[in-house]
């Protein structure tokens, strides 16, 4: 057709140059790692221990270095909760209601296995809108009997007969774990083997650290410890 001229292509499309800078200047990163945590429980001789680093943080930027992430359900039973902190802190706030109304109904306290099915069904409950939490459970059963698990953010279980861990530095926990645990532990040697396995893996962490806290438990005390670790 006389006059006419040939469309020229369309230019490539292109994304805005404030876009680009901002997809370099917030990498994306996990829920469970805003916060940065660390927790660990490990099994001895009729005794377990829970051990957890003290840092609140948000992304790279540390806000508290005396942050609780291991409570106390009762005197044998303990719970710590790794995650997004918020959402740590109204978990164990529901938890510590239902097991108060269990007390009242059934005028004694829970078994650590029945504590954690309550924690599993509490999380699968909420499984289309989770709390960003891993807990771990650790309790004295029947005959003095520890018992330790965790789970997902949705209650899928894991149990174990040695240790457990959870938060942004369970991959470096794993391995200072497998290195250093040994069964049978008693209470002392358990409180040294927990400490040097935290501390030894938050310095492989930038989310994790400042210290730690350990609770080894026994049947007839409660040992309650701070660690002072790297400041940096």
């Amino acid at each position: 057709m006389l006059g006419h001229k040939p469309s020229l292509p369309l230019p490539p499309h292109r994304t805005p140059r404030s876009a680009v800078s901002a997809n370099l200047a917030t990498p994306a990163m996990s829920i469970f790692e805003y916060n940065g945590s660390a927790v660990v429980a490990m099994v001895g001789k009729n005794c377990f221990a829970i051990a957890s680093d003290r840092r609140l943080g948000v992304q790279l930027q540390t806000v508290a270095t005396d942050f609780q992430r291991v409570f106390k359900i009762h005197g044998k039973l303990y719970l710590g909760l790794s995650g997004l902190a918020t959402d740590a802190q109204t978990l164990y706030q529901r938890l510590v209601f239902k097991h108060k109304l269990y007390q009242l109904r059934e005028e004694r306290d829970m078994k650590p296995e029945t504590f954690a099915s309550l924690v599993s069904a509490l999380l699968y409950e909420k499984r289309f809108g989770p709390y960003f939490c891993q807990p771990i459970i650790a309790g004295l059963g029947e005959d003095n009997e520890p018992f330790i698990c965790t789970m997902d953010c949705i209650g899928a279980k894991e149990l174990a007969k040695d240790f457990v861990v959870s938060g942004t530095a369970s991959e470096s926990l794993y391995g200072a774990c497998e290195s250093m645990y040994k069964p049978n532990m008693e209470p002392e040697e358990l409180f040294e083997t927990i400490s040097q396995a935290l501390l030894s893996s938050v310095d492989r962490d930038c989310l994790s650290g400042w210290g730690g806290y350990v609770l080894v438990v026994t049947p007839t005390e409660v040992q309650e410890r701070v660690l002072k670790g790297r400041m940096d």
